[in-house]
């Protein structure tokens, strides 16, 4: 399988475009837990430089993407919670094998440098052990704490057998239950595609290791292709390679790598973007707390769910992820017909 090494920002132009939480779907007011119901608008205005004329432009649609800042329908710690409730149980099975495959697991963790049985390993995220078990090959078990929101996925894992030794306990990305200067490597596959804050995960990544320590975050890439853009930024966060090698660096982190993934049969096509495409990893350079500083967490969830909104944003958005079943199935189908020598 090629992959590709992309170092910090040699390679990758940063963008700078932002806009408030508050905004929720891309347009006014989608946000779960907001006080009102969603309230459309899908305009913007921008003044033109040396020019008194102010121009209308869209806000939201297939063509542009929304910012990382406005989270998704399955964006949330509630709706992530039921999604997987449902998930888990065709998770290993049904989904893996389009997505998430053993050797791809295997070429995502090769930067990590698990390259001591005795290192202390964080799999935040980890969900069924699909990716522990490659970490597993490397550091012994006992060593290994597996942490996920979902108890529905982490009673697969706790069915695997090379994971009966792992730690696993429940627990939130966002607010890692770990001492700082805790581990030597931290993992998370699968999992900042529902952070509602990714920067504050990547900041609390930094906090738990040691001074030295790396990080390796494994997620999906955003599409190029229209129509996977719009299910994408209607399902869960497809963050672009630079913004991850951003959050990395605004948190602390040097060294920053970003590693190219893919399903073989993709032949590297990466226009409809990845549930797994790419690893990024970081060193710690310092002991202690991440250096940036943040406000409070962008989502409570403690505060109370308005069923009917609950719902409707959780329908929508499984019904979005749906194309992302068919995407992988499109393309091996593609690759069964499409002569090698020739571009799918």
């Amino acid at each position: 399988m090629a992959s590709v090494m992309l170092c910090g920002t040699e390679k990758l132009a940063l963008l700078s475009t932002r806009t408030p939480y508050a905004n929720g779907f891309g347009f006014t007011g989608s946000d779960l837990h907001g006080k009102s119901f969603p309230k459309l608008s899908f305009t913007a205005t921008a003044r033109v430089p040396n020019s008194r004329r102010t121009m209308v432009v869209p806000r939201c649609s297939v063509s542009a993407s929304r910012p990382s800042s406005q989270p998704r329908f399955i964006q949330h710690k509630e709706e992530a919670f039921w999604f997987y409730r449902f998930l888990s149980i065709v998770y290993d099975h049904v989904i893996n094998p389009g997505h998430w495959t053993e050797d791809m697991r295997d070429d995502a963790l090769e930067p990590a440098d698990l390259s001591n049985r005795n290192m202390i390993v964080v799999d935040v995220g980890g969900g069924t052990g699909f990716t522990t078990l490659g970490i597993v090959k490397h550091v012994d078990a006992k060593n290994v704490t597996i942490l996920d929101q979902s108890p529905h996925q982490l009673a697969k894992a706790k069915q695997k057998e090379p994971l009966k030794e792992c730690k696993i306990i429940e627990g939130d990305a966002e607010d890692l239950p770990f001492r700082t200067d805790y581990a030597d490597r931290y993992v998370s596959a699968g999992s900042i595609e529902y952070w509602p804050d990714p920067q504050r995960g990547i900041k609390e990544a930094y906090r738990v290791l040691k001074i030295g320590g790396k990080a390796c975050l494994i997620g999906p890439v955003y599409p190029t292709f229209w129509l996977s853009r719009f299910f994408a930024d209607v399902w869960m966060l497809f963050p672009k390679e630079e913004e991850y090698i951003e959050w990395f660096e605004k948190a602390g982190f040097k060294d920053v790598q970003l590693k190219r993934i893919g399903p073989k049969w993709y032949r590297g096509v990466r226009r409809h973007g990845l549930i797994m495409g790419c690893s990024v990893t970081g060193v710690k350079p310092a002991s202690g707390d991440s250096p940036l500083q943040l406000g409070p967490k962008q989502e409570d969830v403690k505060e109370p769910v308005k069923p009917f909104v609950f719902f409707l944003r959780f329908l929508l958005g499984v019904l979005a992820a749906s194309w992302f079943v068919l995407v992988p199935i499109y393309m091996w189908l593609k690759d069964q017909i499409v002569p090698k020598s020739q571009p799918i």
